[in-house]
């Protein structure tokens, strides 16, 4: 009976033997294989970014990098302790990871300290093998090399958040970004994310009972991302950083040809490389100031175009019969509706005297425009500024822009649930009250007009590289701006033409001397208004409530190459300040690109 129970013990050992070594065996062996083999995602190597001419102006330098795949470490606080006894970590970078994996799968490798020197390498090395999971891993990450110089228009890459992966995952964008720890936040660096990105790869590695690998099984390399060369020169982006010095304020140059944005430049500004890598809670703090350096203020700044609009408004007037080219309006230095006491002062108090279309636009009347405008009403302007891009968004290839503000009736009984009153459209005339503009939506309107109608958007990118293959990068169509009678683009663009030229004209000065024939309009926008019978005085007023300086500008004059838009924050008028800034840029311009004397020209 024994010799029975023991024999079919043996049985049923060798069947289970069999069953496992025979009928399992791959199920076993593929278990086996998991443990032993695995699949590591590559990151792509980040698209570079240049400039017309072909300067770097966003690379990837190799960093050190101490990281964590948290669920391989079996007390992730003691051994956070016992790493800050090898190499520094402070406690608010053990904070920031913490708080990190959180929202991360622990099954993903997580950056615990970034820019590791050679010593901290050299001391966690040597004791690697008493933290598993812990690992340095060498990395490329972004470096802008000329940083506070182009922040607004480039952006920068920083650290992908969770809000950020669950739209990749939406997006079925998520398995792409497998080893890749950075994103586009602002700028070029996000509106072009998925070209610069590129594709993830793998390798499948065999691996040791720690986890480190033995050698390498096979690779399916990655792709890397699309160098992208944008529109701008950085020469020339350089001056407009050093024209404003400390002013507050933003320049928009661009290609009259093509809208190809040359310089982009909003100030104060701020270093992009701080993000790249995590910025500290007192730098970003210290970026939480007054000034308010985190604002592009060429797309996202709103300011009264004043009287830059001036050349926009004579067309309108001219092509609704309000007035001819010859047709004189008296000015007394002042405005008046017929029954109505209120006065809408000129800039100039004793008056222009009489004024015509030219002279209204060369000596910036502002009487001319009050009158032209109460005669037209705020629909006709509103619907006619709409189709040179005023209230909309200018088609700039980065994200963060603001419409700013068109009015018209329904956008007051909107806003305000109030009608629109006669008095409101007065100060439209002159590009105040409640009109607001961005400058790249100032530039675009007047690239508009030097092209005499020709609507070339705005934008930063030219063309994308990607091994010997070159895409053009190209924006999207809109309709031309078509007048009844085109000669009047030429009366609006002589009169600013005599603004530059003629010594009467508000930017003579600025311009005396250019070895290119340039026309412009100075604007000078008040930021509070003056109450009737005062008169403005700059220094008693708080430096934040004195005047914006504004001035548009192209040259040459018959063949225009470049156009400008400047505005200088609470620094006073047009001429004086807005003006010569324009010079200094079309100065390096033209040294940079020499005209041609009429009988080389092709």
């Amino acid at each position: 009976m024994g010799f029975v129970f023991v024999l079919g013990l043996v049985a049923i050992l060798l069947s289970n033997l069999y069953t496992i070594q025979v009928e399992d065996h791959q199920d076993y062996q593929t278990r086996s294989n998991d443990n032993r083999i695995k699949v590591i995602p590559i990151a792509p190597n980040r698209g570079l970014i240049y400039d017309r001419n072909g300067v770097l102006l966003a690379e990837n330098k190799p960093v050190y990098n101490l990281e964590v795949i948290p669920e391989e470490v079996d007390d992730l606080a003691k051994s956070l302790e016992q790493v800050s006894k090898i190499i520094t970590i402070t406690d608010q970078q053990k904070e920031d990871f913490l708080k990190d994996i959180k929202h991360t799968r622990r099954f993903k490798s997580q950056v615990l300290k970034t820019r590791l020197n050679e010593s901290d390498v050299a001391k966690f090395s040597v004791n690697q093998h008493k933290f598993p999971g812990f690992s340095i891993e060498a990395r490329l990450a972004r470096y802008y090399p000329y940083g506070d110089t182009l922040t607004h228009a480039l952006g920068y890459v920083a650290k992908l958040n969770r809000k950020e992966l669950n739209k990749l995952e939406q997006e079925d964008q998520a398995t792409n970004y497998r080893a890749t720890h950075d994103i586009g936040k602002l700028g070029i660096e996000k509106y072009y994310e998925q070209l610069l990105h590129g594709q993830v790869g793998s390798q499948r590695v065999e691996v040791n009972n720690r986890g480190r690998v033995i050698r390498t099984l096979s690779m399916t390399p990655p792709q890397p991302g699309s160098d992208i060369v944008l529109t701008l020169d950085i020469g020339l982006q350089q001056i407009a950083q050093h024209s404003l010095k400390d002013m507050r304020g933003a320049i928009v140059v661009m290609d009259a040809k093509d809208g190809g944005v040359l310089a982009l430049y909003s100030n104060p500004s701020y270093d992009p490389n701080l993000f790249v890598h995590g910025i500290s809670s007192k730098d970003y703090k210290a970026l939480l100031n007054p000034d308010r350096p985190l604002i592009n203020r060429t797309t996202q700044g709103r300011y009264a175009p004043a009287s830059t609009v001036k050349p926009h408004m004579a067309i309108l007037a001219l092509e609704e019969n309000i007035v001819t080219e010859s047709t004189s309006v008296w000015d007394p230095g002042f405005f008046q509706i017929p029954n109505v006491d209120h006065k809408w002062r000129d800039w100039k108090r004793w008056g222009h005297g009489h004024v015509d279309v030219y002279k209204a636009i060369e000596e910036s009347c502002d009487t001319y425009f009050y009158d032209a405008a109460y005669r037209l009403g705020i629909t006709k302007i509103s619907n006619f500024m709409a189709r040179f891009g005023f209230g909309d968004l200018s088609g700039i290839d980065i994200h963060e822009e603001t419409t700013a503000i068109l009015p018209s009736k329904e956008w007051k009984e909107g806003r305000f649930k109030e009608s629109w009153w006669r008095g409101d459209t007065i100060s439209v005339g002159i590009g105040q009250g409640y009109w607001t503009a961005t400058p790249i939506q100032i530039a675009n309107a007047t690239n508009i007009l030097v092209n005499k109608g020709i609507n070339h958007p705005p934008h930063l990118a030219q063309v994308a590289k990607k091994e010997d293959q070159v895409t053009q990068i190209n924006g999207e169509e809109k309709p031309p701006v078509v007048l009844n009678n085109p000669d009047h683009w030429r009366i609006a663009l002589d009169a600013m033409h005599n603004t530059v030229k003629k010594v009467t004209g508000t930017a003579h000065r600025a311009f005396k001397g250019a070895n290119y024939d340039p026309a412009g309009k100075t604007g000078t926008a008040q930021v509070v208004s003056i109450a009737q019978g005062e008169r403005y005085d700059a220094k008693s007023l708080k430096e934040r409530q004195r005047d914006n300086a504004i001035y548009i500008g192209f040259a040459p004059y018959n063949d225009p190459k470049i156009v400008v838009s400047i505005v200088v924050e609470n620094t006073g008028g047009g001429s004086s300040v807005g003006a010569p800034i324009a010079r200094q840029l079309m100065d390096y311009y033209f040294a940079a690109n020499p005209i041609e004397p009429a009988g080389k020209q092709q």
